[in-house]
């Protein structure tokens, strides 16, 4: 038994926070019912064609669901909902700024009829507040999170390369519903979630935003390495190869000097005597570990460090990650249906070895249309009228 069999999910969501929030509950067993537009959609099935004919994204954010056709314009839309949601614990969407309370899916409009539901509202800005209108995509909001302004390199900012923004909001879309259900366990009620991505990854810039308090500089864009930290990025090896490495602390340069590079004396130099010290003259220090990493390869360099006990990592691209060798070892792929066939799919991080994680196929357009109102009570002809009427 999965953490949230039996507990049923409707959402009306499209792109990356809403999916991927609602795929982790479908992970932990739960029903989830995707309301989509006829013949479109979510329009992240359209974002590209790179997995074998589908797009990544949707590849990645919708396995486990069933896929519902709905016009939720059209009349029959708002009884059809009615009977989804009357069974439902969970109402989860991210629709434009206030297309959801004008479909009469608000948590006001629908808590008295249904108190035990949770309503989970994603959105750039949140429920009000001047921004409240504004549309919202990912970069917009890591841009207006001042992500942007401390990464990159110097000359340029530089996007994250994955949807940060988005994913945040879904994670604690996501913990926010575990703990809903768990509170409704004791109190028998429902309540309202308003998750904003510009809350979500300001959380995750609390760092920056300290270390700029009251008005000192912030950390300045050091391409992929540490701001603030020195010697912590992308190092060079003679085979061409990068290696990425990182100090912490005193102990830890004292052996980087020894065992690394071969110069332990270089340790109690005043110049570089603190990370302080460091930091400031990264341009000289980064010349010496440059010389001395030049003459190896970079599995040369990743011995010496890891005999040194020093954090590292090599810089890997998509392709080296398909053939992770540790992913590979403790048996993180599986295989998922989806209409393209079968293809790889990582499992999910952290499930207890009490149960397993759900791995359903991704579902194509529409799929279990018939069979979700088949199983609203809706007659096989009442079912081909509404198909006729494109309402599904």
């Amino acid at each position: 038994m999965r953490p949230l069999d039996g507990i049923t999910v409707i959402t009306l969501e499209h792109a990356i926070a809403a999916p991927f929030c609602t795929r982790q509950l479908a992970d932990l067993g739960a029903r989830v019912i995707k309301v989509e537009r006829p013949g479109v959609g979510d329009f992240a099935r359209a974002y590209d064609a790179r997995a074998r004919g589908l797009a990544s994204h949707f590849v990645w954010t919708n396995r486990s669901k069933e896929s519902l056709t709905l016009d939720v314009k059209h009349g029959e839309a708002t009884r059809i909902l009615d009977k989804l949601l009357a069974d439902a614990d969970v109402l989860v969407q991210n629709l434009a700024p206030g297309a959801a309370a004008r479909l009469g899916l608000s948590y006001e409009a629908l808590s008295e009829r249904y108190p035990r539901l949770i309503v989970c509202d994603i959105s750039g800005y949140g429920a009000d507040g001047p921004y409240r209108d504004k549309k919202a995509y990912d970069l917009l909001i890591q841009s207006e999170s001042g992500f942007l302004s401390i990464t990159g390199s110097p000359e340029e900012p530089a996007k994250a390369g994955c949807s940060i923004a988005d994913i945040a909001a879904g994670m604690y879309a996501y913990t926010n519903i575990l703990a809903a259900l768990i509170q409704r366990g004791k109190t028998g009620k429902g309540c309202n979630i308003d998750v904003s991505m510009l809350e979500s990854l300001a959380e995750w810039m609390n760092y920056p935003l300290y270390y700029a308090m009251d008005g000192a500089s912030p950390p300045p864009r050091a391409g992929a390495a540490h701001a603030t930290i020195y010697p912590y990025g992308p190092f060079p090896a003679g085979d061409g190869k990068t290696v990425m490495l990182g100090l912490q602390n005193e102990r830890e340069w004292a052996l980087f000097c020894e065992k690394v590079l071969l110069q332990p004396s270089l340790a109690a130099n005043p110049r570089f005597a603190s990370n302080a010290a460091r930091n400031a003259a990264r341009t000289e220090l980064r010349s010496i570990i440059d010389e001395v990493f030049m003459k190896l390869s970079a599995e040369q360099v990743i011995e010496r460090l890891d005999s040194a006990q020093i954090a590292n990592a090599h810089l890997n691209d998509m392709h080296d990650l398909w053939e992770h060798a540790q992913l590979k070892a403790r048996g993180r792929w599986t295989e998922v249906p989806t209409p393209a066939g079968s293809i790889p799919a990582l499992l999910p991080p952290g499930v207890p070895n009490t149960w397993e994680a759900r791995m359903d196929e991704v579902p194509a357009l529409g799929q279990h249309t018939e069979t979700i109102l088949s199983g609203l009570g809706y007659a096989p002809e009442a079912i081909a009228a509404l198909r006729e009427q494109q309402a599904i």
